[in-house]
Formats: structure tokens, sequence, C-alpha cells
């Protein structure tokens, strides 16, 4: 059975820093661009960033600069580091494993981020 499990949220004030991680299990990892997706109330799932199964990291345009996305494929996991962290990055976060060749994708329950003073 394939999980995709996060961890990691919390609340945090304006100006701090997070880590969320993401494990997969069940599953061939390297097969998998990896990702982070965002959702807050009323609006829709938003992408934060992605990794690729060779290891290459992209972003949202508006995600530049204060996350970090990274791969450990000794460990079937990624990790979102979230530094200076304002308001607007309140949302739940989700973990996303996608292949196009074998047509599976896969979703974590999500972990909620808080930042709020």
């Amino acid at each position: 059975q394939v999980q995709l499990v996060e961890s990691g949220g919390g609340l945090v004030q304006p100006g701090g820093s997070l880590r969320l991680s993401c494990t997969l299990s069940g599953t061939f990892f390297n097969r998998y661009v990896m990702a982070w997706y965002r959702r807050v109330p009323e609006k829709e799932r938003e992408l934060v960033a992605f990794v690729t199964a060779s290891g290459t990291p992209d972003y949202a345009d508006s995600m530049q600069g204060r996350f970090t996305i990274s791969r450990d494929t000794a460990k079937n996991s990624i990790y979102l580091q979230m530094n200076s962290l304002i308001p607007d990055a309140t949302a739940v976060y989700f973990c996303n494993a996608d292949s196009s060749s074998y047509r599976r994708s896969y979703w974590g329950q999500g972990t909620q981020v808080t930042v709020s003073s």
C-alpha cells in the first residue's frame, strides 16, 4: 500500500522557520516527481515547489527565495525548508508524488502551517 506521510507543521511566529518532511512508502521513490502544494480556505490548491527524480528543484514564482525543497533518496523523503515566514504562508501543506510514466499520483493527508503572533 502506497503512503505519503507529512510532518513538521505547526504554529510559528512571523519571521520564523519550519521544516516540513514527507516520506513515501510502498512504491519506488525514484519513479516520482515529488512536490509540495498548499491550500487555504476558499482557494484552490497551489503548487509551492517540486523536485524531479534526478533532484532538480523548481518553485512557483511567488515562492522563490523563501522556500527550499530537497530530496533524500536514501530516506525516500522530501523536505520543505520555510524561512522568514509571513502570515500569508498559513495553509495546509500537501505532499504529492507523481509519475506520468506509470500514470500514478499520490497525496499525503496534509499538515497545517500557521504563521501568527
